[in-house]
Order: structure tokens, then C-alpha cells, then sequence
């Protein structure tokens, strides 16, 4: 076998022996074992990943490590650009975008290779990959399989494979450690028999070193830095024992046969976190307690437990459905979803266990999710597997914050501080101006230029990005971080406020140039472009920055004059919504021709989601403005598309129709899952949401949306089932958070609150419930 082996593997003997029903009525679970990566069941500790397929007899199990990258850190910036950018300018007042769209493509983008196109594997920005393969042989005692069932149990971020071999009953078992760096696949069989199996780690290039040991292998490797020489390094340690343990070497794999039960132990690091990758496996083998698996397992689950059991959620659905593989289940669901809300239910908890999943904010220097989160399966992963900041990564940390998930929204956090340092080079290279800007993507090593191509590559991020520095602070009312980041804040705005210009039509001081993300309109010349000044999505973007360093600087008493500059500010620039003739939200400053009416993104719904400037109490014409431009939209769209529409009626307390949405991001992927033929916008069997491809953004966006659904909190009250459907007439939810810090346990029967408990701050809080605005009493 000429594929290289990777990572740390002990086997060793167990008597931990986990059982899972398959009714679990919080899990995954199939009668089949997955023939593809969208079947397999997603375990991380939110550094390090598996994915196991439950073959019987030739299993793969897909490994990831977060830092997993190519490429390194670079300089992209075109230092000539601003030099440009007042020629562009002049020619988007002339309404010649087509001609602006022309000279940015030719002086305003990145001056490297940028991302490479979607292909960065090989090119500075690099390309987030998979760690290999882990491939186990097992001679069962027969060839005869039965009573096979593969699950995913969410309580305790367990897998599990478990099946007959004749009369042999074997039960596999695999969690990734959240107590202890280390990835666990536990071999159990109700026999004292020896158990053989074949352990290879296959990965097909970038191994610099590899070496067989007398009990086990360490493999040390390196991935290119885009520039013709290595960059990041990753290492690995095998090592076998157990009871009469036999181990014998050819090819690369370890054959290993001992008596009784067998666990394998998985670990691996890389040099993104500044340490020698070959040192951080073997201190995280030296802190595994081999000889104690009961304990190491408990330890995982109580560690994981501290985290996921914060909320609770139950809609009361028919208990019979847990009897239905979920794939099929899936399957009915967006047939008719009113018939089983448990569905839901664990979708949305599967959200969240995917972020505690992905994402590791204990550890310092962590990354948050990727587009794929912590999952990759391939070393090109489809469009890098970066950070698209036009709404992708900010979509991984939508549900953070309501979700009692405050912490998972730090490494983001830390991520946009890193990308403001370099973001301040690239607002001196296109602007000359002060403060600091990102563009729509960004990767590991802090790319901040434009893309490639201005289509999709010229709108700025950076003041998208301010919204989730914004939002933790209103969702943990904590003043020492809100001083922390109140720079950043400044200097994004800093950065806007220097670059707006007049637009000679309305007056208006708006951006430019900029495009409504990734979508373009038809001129008046028949011709299509991009480029404007001004779109939507950029004027609400700078208002609620304005806005939230004004209100910084006066919770924090700083008095800055930069601060009180900008009250004046916002009576210049546009108001957060146009409505056009037709009754809809403009999109761009002018009404134009829409190219694709139905459109993925619908970024001029931003002032209704994240942001809070459209509502059906404080702004219904805006919200039924924001109604028609959803129904010219439709229903259908990406994966995520759908996700963000989710919360949009959300927001507009359509809750019938916000399920209906819901119903339509869980369509299955594939037309035809016995071929696997006719993939589409929707959910894998494994409930990975379909772009497709594979993007994670989707499921955390529809269980942000799920959470929205049951509460609001954004209009300066706590605003109870804003959004319920008629089919989630019954239900409790435990532990959701509001903004001010709040945490709050709900109950109700036919559409109405039954009980309510509500922790925070004493004293009273404002709360919308069963139709009427009061005051709840906070002990």
C-alpha cells in the first residue's frame, strides 16, 4: 500500500462496552452503512474530526484537524490602487458601471493570485484539507451480517456501528475527546476471541518523513506555502497494545490481533499553533489514561454535556417516527413537516452540536468553522474551504449567541481581530484612508484584499463583520470586552467614513465602488453589471456600525469626538430601506433590472436579518416591503439561501412560513439516494446541508432560524413565539438567551405560554407574550 500513513493510533483492550437504542429520540440513525462521505456521521472536538462510514468488514473513517492548511501568510494588496479609485468613482456617477466594473477588474482587485479561483490549494492563499483516511480491515467471524444499525447519539457526541457477524454481536463505538485531544474507536464483541484488523492511514502526498517504529509508526509531513517551498506542519504517532497483543508490519499497515475487545486512539496537531506538531502528539499521548476507557469516556461525555446540555428543546412530535431511519425520515419531513416536529427539534440541536463540534474556544489561537466546518474529505475542499465573509462565515455564528453558545463565537471573534491588523494595509493600498477594511474572503493566514474578479470580490466585510463584535457585547453585556473591541469598531468605521462619496442623484453619502454580493443588474444600455455605489446592503451595514459606536462610546463613557462625529453623520447617508414602485426593498440605490430575480443572496433584507432595522411593530411598511421581496425571491434557493429565508419570516412572524422554508432546506439532496443521481439544493442523509456541495453554513443558519422562531429579542423587549407554526402548538424550550444576558425556560400549549421562567439580571424586563407587552419580574 503506497498511501502514506498519518496519525496517532493505540489499540489497546477495553471491557467499555456503550449501547444505543436506536429509537434515541435526540440522534441520527440508518440501517445501512454510508457508500458516501454526505452518509457519514460528523465527530469532532472542534481541533480534531471523524467521520466513519460503518462498513462491516472495510471501514474508512475521514480525519480533519482544523488548522489543516496550505498556503501562507502573504501580501496581495495592489499598494497602486487607490490611485484608481477616484476614476471609478467618477465614472459610477456618470452611470457607467460597466465601464467603473472594467477598471476595477483591471486595477482594484487583489495583486497576487487571490484564492485562486475557488482552486488554492497551490497559490499564497492556500486551501483548508483534509488529514486522510483511516482505513480498518476487520476478519470477522462470518461473512453473514445482520441486525445492522449505524447511529449518532447527540447527547453524548457518540457514534456508533452495530451488527451480527453470524452469531458474533460486535458493537463499534467512536467519539472524539472533549476532555483529551484524542479521537476514540472502541472494538467490542460479546466474544473472548481474538479480533484481527488491518490500521492504515492513507493520505496521497505532502509526507516528508515517515518512520516504522517497533510499536507503531510516526509520520511527520508538511503542506505547500503556495510559493514553491513548505509552510505548515502536521505530525502524527501510531502506537498498538493490548492483552496477547500480536502485531506484525507489511506495506505500511499494522495487522493487530489481541483477545477480547480493542480501542484505537487518534490524534494529530500542526505548526499553526506555534508548537512542534511531533511534541503535541506525544504529550497527548502521555496525558491518555490507556488503562482506564470507562473513565476517559465519562470524562468526554461531562465535558461535552457542560456545553450541550444548556438548552433543551421538545416540540411533542409522534415518538413512532424515532422507528424511521432519519434518512427517511428526512424524506417525510419535507413531504408533510407538520407530522413530525421532532424532527426539527433534532435538527436544531444538531446545529449546535456541529458548532461545539467545530470549534474549539478553550484553546488559544482556535479557529472557528470553516464553509465546511471541521469536515473536509478531499485536499482541493470546494471553494478552499475558507472563510467567504459576504455571508457564509457569519452564518456559522448566526446561532451562537441565542443558542447558549456565547463562548463558540470567540475564535470568529479573535479571527476578525487578527484580519483588522491586516485589514488596515489594504485600506491604505484602495483607498488611502484610515481605519481598516476586509474583502468578501479570508483565510487562516489574514488575506484581507479584494477576489479575483469584482462580480463577487469587491464588497467590503469589514463592517459586517463589526455586527458580530456588536452582538456579543448586547448578548453578554460585557464592558470589559466591549472596551476591548471598541477600536476595532472605530477603525472600521474610520475606514467608511473616509470613503464615502456624494451621490450626485439623491445626495446620499454612500460607498463606492461596491456590489450587492454577488448579484448584478441589467443598464439601461441592455448591458449587465455589478459595480455601483451605495447598494442596500452596504448603506444598512454603515448605519448599524455608526450606530453601535456611538452607543460604545457613550456605555462606556469615553466621550470620543470621532463618535460624536458620526451623529451627525447618519442624516447623510441613505435611509436602511427604498422601497421602489413595485413595492419592494431596492436593492441598489437605483431601481434596476434584476438579472436573476431569484437570486441566492438577498442582501438588502440585511436591515431585517442580522440587523434590526426592519420589524412588522416598529417599521410595517419596511417589514411589508421586505414581504414582497421575499415573494418575488421565492421559497427555493442554496442550501443556505434557504437557511437565511428561514429567518427572515422568522423576523416578519410568519412562523407557517418560516416552516415552510424549513421544509424546504431538509428536501433531500439526491433525487435518487440508491444512485446517488440528481443532487440538489437541501440535506444529505447525514443532515449536512446541500449547497452543494457540502456547506455547514446552512445548518447553522437553520437552527438560528429554529431559535428565532421561538424568540426575539432584537427590538428592545424579549419578544416570546414571535414565529410559532400552527404544527409546534405544544412545546418547552430551556435555556435560549436573550440580549441583556438573559436566559429563558418556556412552555406553552395551543400557540400560548403556560409557564415562563426568565434569569438575569434582577429587577424587571420588558417581554412581548401571548399578544400583550409587560413587565417580568427577574429574582
Amino acid at each position: 500500500m503506497r498511501n502514506r500513513i498519518l496519525m496517532l493510533l493505540v489499540v489497546c483492550i477495553s471491557q467499555t462496552t456503550l449501547s444505543f437504542a436506536q429509537q434515541n429520540p435526540l440522534g441520527l440513525w440508518y440501517s445501512k452503512p454510508a457508500k458516501i462521505w454526505e452518509e457519514t456521521l460528523p465527530l469532532g472536538n472542534g481541533l480534531i474530526g471523524m467521520m466513519p462510514d460503518g462498513n462491516p468488514t472495510t471501514e474508512k473513517i475521514v480525519l480533519n484537524e482544523i488548522s489543516m492548511w496550505s498556503g501562507s501568510p502573504e501580501d496581495p494588496n495592489n499598494y497602486d490602487a487607490h490611485k484608481n479609485v477616484s476614476a471609478i468613482q467618477a465614472l459610477l456617477k456618470a452611470s457607467k458601471n460597466d465601464e467603473a466594473e472594467k477598471l476595477v477588474n483591471e486595477t482594484f482587485v487583489t495583486k497576487g493570485k487571490g484564492s485562486g479561483f475557488g482552486n488554492g490549494a497551490n497559490v499564497p492563499y492556500g486551501c483548508y484539507q483534509l488529514l486522510g483516511d483511516l482505513l480498518l480491515h476487520y476478519q470477522l467471524p462470518s461473512a453473514t451480517i445482520t441486525d445492522y444499525t449505524r447511529s449518532l447519539d447527540l447527547t453524548t457526541a457518540t457514534a456508533q456501528t452495530s451488527f451480527r457477524a453470524g452469531k458474533t454481536k460486535i458493537q463499534r463505538t467512536y467519539y472524539t475527546s472533549f476532555d483529551k485531544n484524542v479521537g476514540v474507536i472502541q472494538l467490542h464483541q460479546n466474544s473472548s476471541a481474538r479480533q484481527t484488523v488491518g490500521i492504515a492511514f492513507a493520505r496521497k502526498e505532502n509526507i516528508d518523513r515517515y518512520s516504522l517504529l517497533n510499536d507503531g509508526i510516526l509520520v511527520e509531513g508538511s503542506l505547500p506555502d503556495g510559493k514553491g517551498n513548505k509552510n505548515l506542519k502536521f505530525a502524527g504517532l501510531l502506537k498498538v497494545q493490548g492483552k496477547n497483543l500480536k502485531v506484525s508490519k507489511k506495506d505500511q499497515v499494522l495487522e493487530v490481533s489481541a483477545e477480547g475487545n480493542l480501542s484505537i486512539y487518534v490524534t494529530a496537531s500542526t505548526s499553526y499553533y506555534g508548537q512542534d506538531p511531533n511534541v503535541t502528539v506525544q504529550t497527548n499521548l502521555a496525558a491518555l489514561q490507556l488503562s482506564n476507557a470507562d473513565k476517559m469516556y465519562r470524562n468526554h461525555v461531562n465535558a461535552y454535556q457542560k456545553i450541550f446540555n444548556r438548552v433543551e428543546l421538545n416540540l411533542f412530535g409522534n415518538k413512532s417516527n424515532t422507528r424511521v431511519p432519519t434518512n427517511e425520515r428526512i424524506a417525510n419531513f419535507y413531504k408533510d413537516p407538520t407530522q413530525d416536529p421532532d424532527l426539527a427539534a433534532i435538527y436544531y440541536q444538531y446545529g449546535r452540536y456541529l458548532n461545539i463540534s467545530s470549534s474549539a474556544p478553550k484553546i488559544s489561537n482556535s479557529l472557528p468553522p470553516n464553509l465546511q466546518g471541521l469536515w473536509a474529505h478531499q485536499i482541493q475542499t470546494p471553494w478552499n474551504g475558507d472563510y467567504h465573509l459576504n455571508i457564509n462565515a457569519q452564518m456559522n455564528h448566526w446561532g451562537v449567541e441565542v443558542n447558549n453558545l456565547s463562548e463558540y463565537h470567540q475564535p470568529f471573534i479573535e479571527l476578525i481581530k487578527r484580519i483588522a491588523k491586516t485589514g488596515e494595509q489594504t485600506a491604505k493600498a484602495y483607498y488611502n484612508a484610515p481605519g481598516w477594511v476586509v474583502y468578501m474572503m479570508t483565510n487562516v493566514w489574514g488575506y484581507s484584499a479584494p477576489g479575483e474578479q469584482a462580480s463577487w470580490g469587491a464588497s467590503t466585510a469589514s463592517g459586517w463583520l463589526c455586527n458580530h463584535l456588536w452582538e456579543h457585547y448586547l448578548f453578554t453585556g460585557d464592558q470589559g470586552y466591549l472596551k476591548e473591541i471598541y477600536p476595532i469598531l472605530k477603525g472600521a468605521a474610520q475606514f467608511y467614513d473616509h470613503t464615502l462619496v456624494q451621490d450626485p442623484k439623491t445626495g446620499w453619502w454612500v460607498t463606492s465602488p461596491s456590489v450587492s454580493p454577488e448579484n448584478a443588474f441589467r443598464m439601461s444600455n441592455g448591458k449587465v453589471a455589478a459595480v455601483v455605489m451605495g447598494p442596500t446592503i452596504d448603506n444598512q451595514i454603515v448605519r448599524e456600525l455608526y450606530q453601535a459606536v456611538i452607543q460604545a462610546d457613550s456605555i462606556l463613557a469615553i466621550k470620543d469626538s470621532f463618535a460624536t462625529s458620526l451623529k451627525g453623520k447618519l442624516q447623510a447617508i441613505p435611509p436602511p430601506v427604498v422601497i421602489s414602485q413595485s413595492g419592494r426593498v431596492m436593492e441598489w440605490l437605483e431601481d434596476y433590472q434584476e438579472v436573476e430575480p431569484k437570486h441566492r443572496h438577498v442582501s438588502h433584507l440585511y436591515g431585517l436579518y442580522p440587523a434590526a432595522f426592519i420589524s412588522p411593530q416598529t417599521t410595517p411598511a419596511w417589514a411589508e416591503a421586505a414581504r414582497k421581496t421575499l415573494a418575488v425571491r421565492g421559497d427555493e434557493g442554496t442550501g443556505w439561501s434557504r437557511a437565511w429565508k428561514i429567518l427572515f419570516w422568522a423576523r416578519l412572524q410568519d412562523g407557517d412560513h418560516a416552516l415552510e422554508i424549513l421544509r424546504q432546506l431538509l428536501k433531500p439532496a439526491f433525487a435518487n439516494e440508491t444512485t446517488y443521481q440528481g443532487v440538489g439544493a437541501g440535506t444529505y442523509p447525514n443532515l449536512f446541508c446541500a449547497h452543494p456541495p457540502f456547506q455547514i453554513d446552512g445548518n447553522f443558519g437553520g437552527a438560528a432560524g429554529i431559535a428565532e422562531m421561538l424568540i426575539q429579542s432584537h427590538n428592545g423587549y424579549i419578544h416570546l413565539l414571535p414565529a410559532l407554526p400552527k404544527a409546534w402548538s405544544k412545546g418547552q424550550v430551556k435555556g435560549l438567551k436573550a440580549r441583556g444576558n438573559y436566559t429563558v425556560d418556556m412552555s406553552w400549549e395551543n400557540g400560548k405560554i403556560i409557564a415562563l421562567k426568565i434569569k438575569g439580571k434582577k429587577g424587571n424586563v420588558r417581554i412581548f407574550e401571548n399578544g400583550t407587552y409587560k413587565d417580568y419580574k427577574v429574582r
